[in-house]
């Protein structure tokens, strides 16, 4: 790749905001530019007309003006096997894993279906802006293969993970404590730090997974401590109550997984809604990241999760935000963080959308340790892009008429945006959305 020119208004998060009016918080330059090297990361940032001077003559140029620029959106827990499932009608949580999604993950034992889906999950996620994701593959390793050969196939930065579950489920979808463990070895070996991958330990939730597994999630953790683990937490009435039925000599659902070794700085516990106050004090002495899915907590009726309580209390939770496919029902950032935003309503709360776009961004990459490398336009960052467009539609373009500020910009994308307002993803300095099929 040649040295590129990106010419378009910037915006980029330093901390989180703690207001509509708290400028210092980002930066944001109205006629900017980003040089990208030729290695794909941001070897400049600022003024247009200052960028240009450091670049090289004839350095090619494209001009996303009046777009805005930002850091590729980044989304935190998502399962890649469950694409066919979205929009699945069931009463709850319980039902919807046994009557639709654990009968669809049991496909992903053939490779050429699970080829198929990788493709298209990764389309998806480009074309929603979505340039870095934490996700759950099936219990096959077939599965992982898949999801992590596709990645390298379009240089994107992922985590992801072959389920360990070996109970409760349907026969096509169970492994062994020693084939959880040897095959998500494998997994590791054969896929982590290859391109931008990486592996995480990913015991599915305490349910499916006996104790015996569970001691074998903890040699992996052992073994490997600088690999991120994830599972479920607290997202469902029913579930705590079988899962501590399961585990009765745990305190609660979280003493299960920090029992075992599993609670720590890049645990990353998918929605973790109903935590008692020992729960989050728990979580937060550790340092684990409660993953908040907003449009899969509303579609099966999960509860509302109480972001702003736990990000205020005397010892913070940390926060990260997600769509949860196929729980959540879009694969779309912005839609995520609309449903988040309507839930601290339902509260009591306010989310502003400088706070917003600071979660699916730099929060989400802080959440993960690696604001150094995504989540950011900081020179040296990889060059992980989206470019949006606050009037794609009709609808839109009207609205912007009276559009003064940039909070009400961005709130706007936030509640009427989808993927018609992703003008173009880069990934690593390269323009992607472009050249995906309809």
């Amino acid at each position: 790749m040649t040295e590129k020119l990106i010419r378009g208004r910037l915006l980029s998060f330093k901390r989180p905001p703690l207001s509509l009016t708290d400028t210092e918080s980002y930066l944001y330059e109205h006629d900017g530019a980003l040089l990208v090297s030729e290695e794909g990361r941001i070897a400049a940032v600022g003024d247009y007309a200052a960028v240009k001077a450091q670049a090289a003559d004839g350095v090619e140029e494209i001009d996303h003006r009046p777009h805005l620029i930002l850091p590729g959106f980044i989304d935190c827990h998502v399962h890649f096997p469950q694409m066919q499932v979205i929009a699945s009608y069931a009463a709850n949580l319980l039902e919807w894993l046994n009557t639709y999604t654990f009968p669809e993950e049991c496909r992903f034992v053939e490779s050429d279906h699970a080829n198929r889906i990788a493709t298209h999950f990764y389309d998806e996620l480009l074309r929603h802006g979505t340039t870095t994701a934490v996700a759950y593959c099936s219990v096959h390793k077939t599965s992982a293969d898949a999801f992590f050969a596709e990645a390298m196939n379009r240089g994107m930065c992922m985590i992801g993970g072959k389920v360990m579950m070996d109970r409760h489920a349907p026969q096509g979808l169970l492994d062994t404590p020693e084939m959880g463990y040897d095959e998500t070895r494998q997994v590791i070996s054969d896929w982590h730090g290859k391109g931008r991958n990486h592996v995480a330990i990913t015991p599915r939730f305490a349910i499916t997974s006996t104790p015996a597994q569970m001691k074998a999630a903890q040699a992996l953790a052992q073994e490997f401590p600088d690999l991120f683990i994830q599972t479920h937490l607290s997202e469902n009435h029913d579930e705590i109550k079988f899962t501590c039925e399961l585990y009765p000599e745990a305190t609660d659902y979280t003493d299960i997984y920090a029992c075992y070794g599993l609670l720590g700085k890049k645990t990353l516990l998918g929605h973790a809604i109903h935590l008692s106050e020992r729960e989050a004090d728990a979580i937060a002495e550790a340092g684990a990241i409660a993953v908040h899915c907003p449009t899969s907590n509303l579609f099966l009726g999960s509860g509302l999760f109480p972001m702003k309580s736990l990000m205020r209390r005397e010892k913070p939770v940390r926060v990260a935000v997600a769509t949860d496919i196929g729980g959540g029902s879009s694969y779309s950032m912005l839609r995520t963080m609309d449903e988040a935003y309507k839930i601290q309503q339902l509260l009591g709360e306010r989310l502003n959308p400088l706070e917003s776009f600071y979660l699916m961004t730099r929060g989400n990459a802080e959440a993960l340790s690696m604001q150094d490398e995504i989540g950011t336009l900081d020179a040296g960052s990889v060059a992980d892009l989206v470019v949006l467009n606050a009037a794609p539609t009709p609808a839109m373009k009207l609205r912007m008429e009276t559009v003064r500020t940039l909070p009400e910009e961005l709130f706007l994308m936030q509640t009427m945006g989808d993927d018609r307002a992703i003008v173009e993803t880069y990934v690593s300095g390269r323009p992607m959305k472009a050249s995906l099929q309809a």
